[in-house]
């Protein structure tokens, strides 16, 4: 049954998605209805592939560096009082920046190649990585901490043993958000200015008035985004296997 979900859910879907279709009458320019699209969809799949290979690389790329970025920030954070200090308002005042008004910028500063994508997806990713994890780290047991103390643990081993695994179920749920909202980054940089991947692809077919291929892309880069991000759920649920768990699992 659990293995017959997805697809329940995406013929649901797409029943659904064809109903709205035939009842509204909109024109195909506007929404095509699941059958263009498929066809679409197989006719370029060779494209198609080709362009989400360079948003995918783009996407681990970013999610690499973010992780690693955001979780040092975390660890200097906690090991440092006075650079909490400092970066921690920095941290806070980012994320009153939106993130896709940087996207000129960066395409500006990196010019049109993939650096400037993978910054932008570094940009979205690194906040709920290094909040998440120094939030999970500032919640470590107390009793757990007194006990380190009174056998007089050394200040490297009680983070070692006990504050960074304390806090890794914080991080990995950090890490699932950052999954999420990764591919994000990548499409919006693409958008501002590059020449592969499927944002760029989205754009042109978009200004050719390809709504069916249009709409082929976005169903390939949602696809590859929730396959993604089930990887990492599944990589991230062995690894962490001591984190708390739903009701339902």
């Amino acid at each position: 049954m659990k293995a017959l979900r997805p697809l329940t859910l995406l013929v649901g879907l797409t029943g659904l998605w064809q109903l709205l279709v035939a009842l509204t009458g909109v024109p195909p320019y506007i929404l095509p209805g699941p059958l263009p699209v498929a066809r679409a969809l197989t006719a370029h799949l060779p494209v198609l592939a080709g362009h989400l290979g360079t948003t995918l690389t783009e996407i681990l790329l970013g999610l690499g560096l973010g992780t690693l970025l955001g979780s040092s920030a975390a660890l200097a954070m906690i090991l440092s009082p006075l650079l909490k200090r400092w970066m921690l308002p920095v941290l806070v005042a980012s994320q009153a920046i939106p993130v896709f008004a940087m996207a000129p910028i960066l395409v500006l500063w990196l010019g049109y190649g993939m650096a400037s994508k993978v910054a932008m997806a570094v940009l979205i990713i690194f906040f709920p990585v290094a909040s998440s994890f120094y939030s999970g780290m500032r919640r470590t047991d107390a009793d757990l901490l007194e006990l380190a103390r009174i056998m007089d643990a050394r200040p490297l081993k009680v983070l070692t043993c006990i504050v960074i695994p304390s806090a890794l179920p914080s991080f990995a749920a950090g890490l699932r958000v950052a999954t999420a909202v990764a591919p994000i980054g990548a499409v919006v940089g693409e958008w501002v200015g590059s020449s592969r991947g499927l944002g760029y692809f989205m754009l042109h077919a978009n200004a050719r008035m390809q709504i069916d291929l249009m709409f082929a892309a976005l169903t390939v880069l949602a696809a590859a985004s929730l396959s993604l991000y089930f990887l990492v759920d599944r990589l991230l649920d062995r690894l962490v296997f001591w984190q708390p768990r739903d009701a339902g699992q």
